[in-house]
């Protein structure tokens, strides 16, 4: 019948390792053994962080929201000459269009809740230009700009989008 322990040596010690000549202690041993016991967790966790990987479905319940509404916002610079115009572009961001040619338009879609705003600054020289502001294609405002470094501003105010998806007569 095959026998599951060690080989032992003439002293009832260990039989020596047949590449070094050496018998191992009881220490090493054991060290061997435990050694073995940290690598068999190691090894269990990682398979269970591949697994928790492997099912997790990835999707991020922020990714899950609506996307916010938004309206068609179109801005208009008339005059002649030149000016500086800045005004909330898509996506709810700030665009910078220096030196634009007038007259100068422009349509963007703004999400619900953020202000829509153009700004318009004239240059040394001068003139007179007027911004105007149409939300959904209603005019909301109209402002003029005269002389050298004339400035002047149109904005407007839209619903957020709680207030949007509320039923009519609803307060």
């Amino acid at each position: 019948m095959p026998t599951t322990e060690e080989p032992e040596g003439p002293d009832g010690s260990e039989a020596p390792d047949a590449r070094t000549g050496v018998s191992p202690t009881r220490g090493e041993r054991r060290a061997d053994r435990s050694g073995l016991a940290v690598a068999a967790v190691l090894l269990l966790a990682c398979g269970a962080f591949v697994a928790y990987g492997v099912l997790d479905s990835g999707a991020d319940p922020a990714d899950e929201r609506p996307a916010t509404p938004t309206v068609e916002v179109t801005y208009e610079v008339l005059g002649e000459g030149a000016a500086d115009i800045s005004y909330r572009a898509a996506g709810d961001t700030a665009a910078v269009v220096p030196d634009a040619g007038l007259p100068w338009r422009k349509t963007v879609s703004v999400p619900l809740g953020a202000a829509p705003i153009v700004d318009v600054t004239l240059g040394e020289r001068g003139g007179t230009a007027s911004c105007t502001l149409t939300v959904g294609g209603r005019h909301v405002q109209r402002a003029i700009a005269t002389g050298a470094f004339g400035r002047t501003t149109c904005s407007g105010d839209l619903p957020t989008p709680e207030a949007s998806a509320a039923p009519e007569g609803a307060p």
